[in-house]
């Protein structure tokens, strides 16, 4: 029986890892800025691939490895929930600026190589997506269960491609209304949501040690 919280939990986690303005969206809002939608997403959907192919790494090795995660699974808990808070700080008080972008010239495709270069040779993405799915605990597929898995692969790539599909669009249409103050304000708000959720984590730990769970 397929398990359409898992989707939507992949959303979700596809979601917050595209939404915080860092090179990849910088890209995007340039690109979308100077050519149009299309060559915004195209900088989008690179980074997409690269999300996707760490979601796999850490679905399929969360549910492989199973029966180890779960000896120690308030360690794990313990220290996603730290690290999603730690990086919600971090992008909370980064500030990013719209002078940097790319090349006009630049073909949709090698926007969508450049985008897929810069995140899948960034190792916060790899801790992130290792820090979210260790971290879920119970709310993960069942050992054993690569449908469900897949199911949570596949809503991190369907989050992320909407989030992509949304900056382009949006930004295609109100080009001469955005700032740098509005760029920090998306970073504050998906930071805010990471430390929540990592707050959330802590404190499910913190009444199951004390007997409330």
């Amino acid at each position: 029986m397929i398990d359409i919280w898992l989707v939507v939990k992949g959303i979700g986690i596809g979601i917050l890892f595209s939404a915080p303005i860092g090179p990849v969206n910088i890209m995007c809002i340039q690109l979308a800025f100077r050519r149009g939608f299309l060559a915004g997403l195209a900088a989008g959907i690179g980074a997409v691939f690269a999300d996707g192919l760490f979601a796999a790494l850490a679905a399929y090795g969360f549910t492989a490895t199973a029966a180890f995660i779960a000896g120690y699974s308030s360690l794990f808990q313990l220290v996603g929930g730290l690290v999603l808070i730690v990086f919600g700080i971090r992008i909370m008080r980064m500030h990013p600026h719209l002078a940097a972008g790319g090349s006009a010239r630049d073909s949709i495709l090698s926007t969508a190589l450049t985008s897929f270069g810069m995140t899948v040779t960034n190792p916060a993405t790899v801790l992130g997506f290792i820090a979210v799915f260790g971290s879920l605990g119970d709310l993960a597929p069942a050992p054993g269960d690569y449908l469900g898995a897949t199911l949570l692969v596949l809503g991190v790539l369907a989050g992320g491609c909407g989030w992509w599909f949304f900056v382009a669009s949006l930004v295609s249409v109100v080009r001469d209304k955005l700032t740098d103050r509005g760029l920090e304000r998306i970073n504050q708000g998906a930071g805010a949501v990471l430390i929540v959720f990592g707050a959330a984590i802590l404190g499910r730990l913190a009444c199951a040690a004390l007997g409330f769970a």
